[in-house]
Formats: structure tokens, C-alpha cells, sequence
């Protein structure tokens, strides 16, 4: 039975756990091969094995996408391995506890959040899309967030700006090579049910159902959830897609009380 993803090349970042592990598993079953990357190259090699296991191909790669030089090589890796790239899943982030109002961020993660965020996303953009220009066109998808369209009473500052800035970015992206054959959408999850999140905010109940509360669909979100989307913005689905940020948060930005 054919994929949605047959005969394209797909480069996820952030491929370790949580939305990233999702979508190695999910892109490769339908057809795709990834080049899986992240810092954590013994559970990025899981992930591959868990994608092999549902029956398709993915090369483990290890990459900190805020350094140039472990992004170009990550990037060439791949298209040693597969000849070429056709989408681009910018999905690595940090959302460190230490991240809170501007007025008591330290300069170090404040600094660390955008280089991750932002500039990750740019440096895999650099040097990923010359790759999908040779392709002939192809897809770049960035995870930004809600936050990023609505304010917080309990604020994450770095990473609320950064989240906005890659919105901003994925527009600019749009227009630029939209005319090429590339285009370029932002996903904008909600509260989903990661390592990341579940670090710290489901160890302290009050502060997860607060959060919780605000979800008219009274759940947080799956992996499944975001990476659902991302098919559709990998496949040819989407062709028409192009400077969107998709909002798939449970209807928590939609929520007035």
C-alpha cells in the first residue's frame, strides 16, 4: 500500500522524543526517508529503530541546530544517504523552567532559548533549501507555538518571543521561494503531552490544571495531534498551503474565560 510521503526526503529535527519521535515513526510508515536529527544521539537511533520496526527507512543523525557546522553536515549527510531533500520539519525547541518574564530571565537562557528556537531554524533553513531548489521544490514546516499569538499571565518570555519570530520567518520564507516551488507554513501547537512539557509543569497539579481548564476540549494534546498536520504540510495535500500558521491548540487561543 502507498504513502502519503512515497518518494520524498524529509530532515526532522528535534527527532529524540516527543513530537520529533512521533514524526520519524510516522513520516517513514508513510513512505518517506528521514534524516532524523537531534543532540541526543543514542535516543535519536531509537527513534530510527522504531521507524525501521514500522517498516521504513531513517538515518540518525547528530546535530545542536544552533551551530553551523553540525547542521551542514547534517544536511550532508542526508543527501549522501538519499540524493536529495524535499522537506524540511523544523521541530526542536527548548522550553526551559528558568524561562520567565523579561524583567527575571537571565541573559544565558534568554540568549539559549533564541539560539535554539530561531537561529536553529534558520541555519537548518540555509542550508535545507538550497537542497530543495534542487529538488525542484518542496516543503518547509516550522513548530512555533500559541503562545506566540496570544499573551500569558504566566509568561516564558524567551520563548514566547522566539516562537513569534518563527512565524514571522515562515511568512518571509513563503514569499520568498513560494515562486520556486517551496512552500513554507508554521504549526502553532497547544499545550501537548511531551518530555518537554511533562518535565515540569505535570509535576505540580495546580499548575496543570490551570492550564487544563483553559482547553475546551478538556485534554491536552497528543504528538499525534501536531504531527497529523505535519503529514499534511510534507504531502502533496498541501500544495496550495503556503504562509499559514496553523493553530491546533484544542481551542485554547479561542477561550475568552
Amino acid at each position: 500500500m502507498s504513502g502519503r510521503l512515497d518518494g520524498k526526503v524529509a530532515l526532522i529535527t528535534g527527532a529524540a522524543s516527543g513530537m520529533g519521535r512521533a514524526a520519524t515513526v510516522r513520516f517513514a510508515r508513510e513512505g518517506a526517508r528521514v534524516i532524523a536529527c537531534d543532540l541526543d544521539l543514542d535516543a535519536v537511533r531509537e527513534s530510527v529503530a522504531m521507524a525501521e520496526a514500522a517498516g521504513g527507512r531513517a538515518l540518525a543523525v547528530r546535530a545542536d541546530v544552533s551551530k553551523e557546522t553540525e547542521v551542514r553536515e547534517a544536511v550532508r549527510a542526508g543527501i549522501k544517504a538519499y540524493g536529495k531533500l524535499d522537506v524540511l520539519y523544523n521541530n526542536a525547541g527548548i522550553f526551559p523552567s528558568a524561562d520567565h518574564s523579561v524583567v527575571d530571565t537571565d541573559e544565558t537562557v534568554w540568549d539559549k532559548v533564541l539560539a535554539v528556537n530561531v537561529k536553529g531554524v534558520y541555519l537548518v533553513c540555509k542550508h535545507g533549501i538550497p537542497e530543495l531548489l534542487a529538488a525542484g521544490g518542496g516543503s518547509v514546516i516550522n513548530v512555533a507555538s500559541f503562545v506566540a499569538l496570544v499573551g500569558c499571565s504566566v509568561p516564558q518570555d524567551a520563548y514566547t518571543a522566539s516562537k513569534g519570530a518563527v512565524i514571522a520567518l515562515t511568512k518571509s520564507l513563503a514569499v520568498q521561494f513560494g515562486p520556486k516551488g517551496i512552500r513554507a507554513n508554521a504549526i502553532c501547537p497547544g499545550p501537548i503531552e511531551t518530555p518537554l512539557l511533562s518535565a515540569w509543569l505535570f509535576k505540580e497539579p495546580a499548575e496543570k490544571a490551570k492550564r487544563l481548564n483553559r482547553i475546551p476540549m478538556n485534554r491536552f494534546g497528543k504528538s499525534e495531534d501536531i504531527v497529523n498536520t505535519a503529514l499534511f504540510l510534507a504531502s502533496d495535500e498541501s500544495s496550495w498551503t503556503n504562509g499559514a500558521a496553523l493553530v491546533v491548540d484544542g481551542g485554547i487561543t479561542s477561550n475568552y474565560f
